[in-house]
């Protein structure tokens, strides 16, 4: 069965252009020009993946992924901009939801690797389904659950989003071992991203904020200076 993406863009000319490019690739594609419809076809249709233009009448990007990440915490949200992509506006995507973010006009060939790529990641198994127990971390600050997608910081869950939970999970799997950039990149976004080094970057920084109780001095995970990023639990 075909994935069923949702474009949501006031656009009509790249809508077009995204679902022809969508289309040839064996895809479904569901449009919409404004929030609202985007989020009555996710209600009706269940798509697999939404992407989502951030400049729109009534309901902009931002709101309409915080809500899209409301009533579904782990779809695929990849943001489209026109503006030139900086790191504020990353973190800002991050701190609503969104998995991804791309430059208009994207090329062909960079949008169907992107979409790819995201869809992948949604389709990958539990990290403790081929595994007897559960990997559990918890000082008396910190928990974190792995077989329920459960982190609680000082007592107060905490909600990340599928990359955050990927990003952490991996790195406390590997607890006290150094991860490369290129490691990261590839275990958690894909091959097609290995070159996007500043992303390791920004997302770490983005997850300290939820987790490390001074996250300009943290403590759980911590920088190899030029290699790479290390999880360290705390001895209790």
């Amino acid at each position: 069965m075909a994935k069923k993406i949702l474009v949501v863009d006031d656009d009509p000319s790249l809508v077009r252009l995204v679902t022809q490019v969508l289309t040839d690739k064996g895809y479904e594609v569901l449009k919409a020009n404004n929030g609202q419809e985007a989020l009555r076809l996710l209600f009706a249709q269940k798509p697999d993946l939404v992407l989502l233009d951030v400049v729109m009448p009534g309901i902009d990007g931002w709101q309409t992924c915080s809500r899209i990440r409301d009533i579904s915490p782990t779809i695929p949200i990849i943001m489209l901009t026109g503006n030139r992509k900086t790191e504020d506006d990353v973190v800002r995507g991050l701190d609503y939801g969104a998995d991804d973010y791309l430059l208009k006009p994207v090329g062909n060939r960079e949008l169907v690797a992107r979409v790819r790529a995201a869809l992948r990641r949604a389709e990958l198994p539990s990290y403790l389904d081929d595994k007897e127990r559960a990997i559990i971390y918890s000082d008396g600050f910190l928990t974190i659950n792995l077989t329920e997608r459960k982190v609680v910081v000082d007592g107060e869950r905490v909600k990340l989003t599928p990359i955050e939970f990927r990003l952490l999970a991996i790195l406390l799997e590997n607890a006290g071992r150094i991860l490369t950039h290129r490691q990261l990149l590839e275990k958690v976004w894909g091959w097609e991203y290995v070159d996007d080094l500043d992303y390791v970057r920004i997302y770490i920084s983005h997850l300290r904020r939820k987790i490390e109780p001074e996250p300009a001095l943290p403590k759980y995970i911590v920088t190899e200076p030029g290699v790479g990023y290390s999880f360290q639990k705390e001895i209790v």
